[in-house]
């Protein structure tokens, strides 16, 4: 997906406008991840820019996708754009280490 969402339209409320565009961008992630993967992968990461305008694009993490939508609005910005690709990616398993740390947290004790 690569696409510039205007957040100002006449005519249209400004906050029905950025919870489509919101609600685009989920509509879009979930369809990408029912893609069957590819023999070898286990998950669908996605590569992300985002900018106020395509030029000014800037690399960013998938995660933090809609806290810069916010900022957008809340400096009153007109549009933002957005590219997200999909990419199979390998989760890597733990280091024995960490997994036993996890597992044995300490209790209480009254």
């Amino acid at each position: 997906m690569k696409k510039t969402f205007k957040l100002n339209i006449e005519g249209k409320h400004p906050e029905r406008l950025l919870e489509a565009t919101k609600h685009e961008i989920r509509k879009y992630v979930k369809r990408q991840r029912r893609v069957p993967l590819p023999a070898g992968t286990s998950f669908w990461d996605f590569d992300c820019k985002f900018g106020p305008t395509e030029a000014s694009a800037v690399v960013v993490e998938f995660a933090d996708i809609t806290d810069l939508i916010n900022a957008i609005v809340a400096d009153k910005g007109d549009a933002f754009y957005i590219e997200l690709l999909a990419k199979p990616g390998v989760r890597t398993p733990r280091p024995p280490a960490a997994a036993a740390a996890a597992a044995t947290e300490p209790e209480e004790q009254d």
